[in-house]
């Protein structure tokens, strides 16, 4: 049905999180809407029914908001080319009134009836707007800024303090337009991304290159990508290799080497080669999609200390207003003091009391460290577990694929029989290897490849896999093998050898003919670059507790924990055991992170204050079921995170007590009778504007 369709729309000039509430609101009530929701964060709208772009802008013309449906990408700029002067002229009219005002009032001197007239006239001019959505409000009795604002600015002109009062017009539209500015400066992360992959891709169908828009290609298009272009879709590179630069998605500095069979990622960059990739997602399902949504629905949700904070302004500024009001009564009827002294005071109170500064302290900050920490390649998913990151006290590894690369390694290559060529040997073991299907044979390959051996241009004869044991084939006349001990005859050396690699956890392969052994090969599942490293900036940022949990033998548990550094190891774990280690942990330090792959890992992800999942280059299961996403499977990342968490709650620390203090010193200006419209303003304009720039910090943080 038409009522429960659900549209999604980019928003531009949304200055606030109160403009955003009440935009919010003004939708939910227009004729065939039945629901809506405004993503102050990201910007973004969602509306459940019917209704037009010029309805939707209507509701938002108090705040000149601009409204375009997200899939039109078109007119992605149409809004921002008003000029400065369409979109500010009242203010600039109201600042050219003031000035002329203030040099009547030098020219002249007092008293002459121009001077109010002007400011009055800039009163009318630049607060118009302002006027009409503060008795819209009242009447409802909707304590808004503009409320506050509206009465302060109308009881200064009704006692005569024209200039005071024009005055704060302005200061107060100059403070939101900068609050707006610095929004969406937060936001500018995030729209880069939006923008970061092209809109068209050539494709080749029936043998027919052509170029269409990326949401008519279709799964198994084959794209044609030459060397300096953007990829467009997700896909499999079925011919040719290059470089790709994936930094928009996982945030690596360095680019990646892409091969047949090897997967490419919607907005990235191919660098050297030429590429056909055969799409598999449709463009609304690509890795760089789901980022974005997932992205602006953690900006959208609201953080624990942004939830306190919208709590205390409910009940912070209608005390506000009632302290205003008890300044302007109590003095006068009780204490003789002058009524219009006291009613400016109270107005004053007004202006400075306005929760402005105290309401956009979180959410600026919040967005800003979402976007920063999404631009390196690590996703969070809500505020409430970007908090809790910087609480964390123990932290949990699986060992596979998190601490290690997950996949065997050659490490050691012993040539047994000194009569035979090291080269020569790995020649023949890579034909034969090559033949084979299972990963320790893939290992052998890549090292060969990775030592620049080449196979010999010869054909195996007789090739035979021999279940659980290895593999046999006929070279040059000869029959080789290459697999377990059980192949070859015992042999003291080889036994010696062998027990060594196994001392050290290492996997043995042998290779030789049915004489003798040639070559011994050991492999292991290596540690990670970054993974001691990691380890030890966690200790010294005083994360008390790093263990690892796995599933794998005592042994080689004990082997990696002691390369790594990890203050603890448990062994020998299945699934349900690694959530009772998880719990174990949590009762001992009290906030637990947990990270996995994903997949196996799911239980203790999911019972673990914050899941963090390595991200295997974007793999749908770690972007559903973890709290976070470590894109680039980068564990160096971790102390980044951790540091980015802190600086977020002590940036919201600072914002609440600043924007607080400055309120209350104000405020005790009204004692001795110091507090003026002019200090009221500049105080409320000043705690806005350095608690928003203090907030966009947090996209610097390296």
């Amino acid at each position: 049905m038409a009522d429960k369709e659900i549209h999604h729309y980019r928003l531009t000039g949304l200055s606030c999180t109160n403009c955003s509430a009440k935009f919010e609101k003004n939708v939910q009530a227009i004729e065939g809407v039945s629901a809506a929701k405004v993503n102050y964060g990201a910007a973004k709208l969602t509306v459940t029914g019917h209704v037009s772009v010029a309805e939707l802008e209507q509701a938002g013309a108090f705040d000149k908001i601009k409204v375009r449906p997200e899939q039109d990408t078109n007119s992605d700029t149409t809004h921002r080319q008003t000029s400065f002067w369409r979109d500010n002229r009242s203010q600039l009219i109201a600042v050219v009134l003031i000035i002329l005002a203030f040099i009547s009032q030098w020219c002249i001197g007092e008293p002459h009836f121009l001077m109010p007239v002007l400011f009055v006239m800039a009163i009318l001019v630049g607060g118009y707007a302002l006027f009409i959505e503060g008795f819209k409000d009242l009447i409802k009795f909707e304590f808004s800024m503009a409320t506050l604002m509206t009465i302060a600015i109308i009881g200064a002109t009704l006692i005569g303090d024209f200039a005071e009062g024009a005055v704060v017009v302005i200061l107060f539209a100059i403070s939101e337009m900068l609050e707006g500015y610095a929004a969406e400066r937060a936001r500018q992360s995030i729209s880069t991304l939006v923008n970061v992959a092209p809109k068209v891709a050539t494709i080749r169908r029936n043998e027919l290159e052509q170029t269409i828009a990326v949401q008519d290609i279709r799964i198994n298009d084959i794209m044609i990508i030459k060397p300096g272009q953007k990829i467009a879709m997700d896909g499999v590179v079925i011919k040719g290799d290059s470089t790709v630069n994936q930094a928009a998605i996982t945030g690596e500095s360095l680019p990646v080497d892409k091969r047949i069979s090897d997967e490419v990622f919607a907005g990235t960059l191919n660098e050297t080669g030429y590429l056909e990739v055969q799409v598999t997602k449709l463009a609304s399902d690509t890795t760089l999609a789901k980022i974005i949504q997932l992205v602006e629905s953690a900006q959208g949700e609201r953080a624990p200390a942004q939830a306190f904070v919208d709590k205390f302004a409910k009940i912070y500024t209608p005390f506000i207003i009632l302290l205003a009001t008890l300044i302007i009564i109590v003095p006068p009827l009780f204490f003789g003091g002058d009524w219009q002294r006291w009613f400016y005071q109270g107005l004053s109170v007004l202006v400075v009391g306005c929760p402005c500064s105290l309401v956009i302290s979180t959410p600026v900050s919040i967005v800003s460290a979402i976007a920063n920490a999404a631009r390196h390649g690590v996703l969070i998913k809500g505020g409430i577990y970007l908090e809790e990151i910087g609480k964390l006290q123990a932290i949990a590894f699986d060992k596979t694929g998190t601490l290690t690369e997950g996949k065997p390694t050659v490490t050691d290559f012993v040539v047994v029989d000194e009569r035979y060529n090291e080269t020569d040997l790995l020649q023949k073991i890579s034909v034969l290897e090559s033949y084979a299907q299972h990963p320790l044979a893939s290992a052998i390959v890549e090292e060969n490849q990775r030592r620049g051996i080449n196979i010999i241009q010869t054909s195996i004869e007789n090739f035979q896999s021999i279940t659980g044991r290895g593999v046999r084939g006929d070279i040059l006349g000869t029959t080789y093998f290459i697999g377990s001990a059980t192949l070859f005859s015992s042999n003291s050396k080889i036994t010696t050898i062998a027990q060594a690699f196994h001392d050290q956890s290492k996997t043995v392969i042998y290779f030789g003919t049915s004489e003798q052994v040639l070559a011994v090969i050991a492999m292991q599942d290596t540690v990670r670059q970054m993974s001691q490293q990691t380890i030890q900036e966690l200790q010294s940022l005083g994360i008390q507790e790093t263990v690892m949990l796995t599933g794998d033998n005592q042994a080689t548990a004990n082997q990696i924990a002691k390369e790594v550094g990890v203050s603890s190891v448990k062994a020998n774990l299945m699934p349900a055991d690694k959530l009772q280690e998880i719990q174990n942990l949590q009762a001992t330090f009290g906030r637990v992170a947990m990270i996995g792959d994903g997949v196996n890992d799911a239980p203790a992800l999911a019972v673990a204050t914050v899941g963090i999942a390595m991200g295997v280059v974007g793999t749908d299961i770690a972007l559903e079921t973890a709290d976070v996403t470590l894109m680039g499977d980068d564990l160096s990342k971790l102390p980044f995170l951790i540091r980015l968490s802190r600086s977020t709650l002590r940036t919201i620390k600072q914002n609440i007590t600043f924007s607080l203090v400055l309120k209350v010193i104000a405020l005790l200006l009204v004692i001795p009778g110091w507090l003026t419209l002019w200090i009221a303003i500049l105080a409320d304009m000043g705690a806005t504007i350095i608690v928003t720039l203090n907030g966009i910090r947090l996209l610097r943080v390296k």
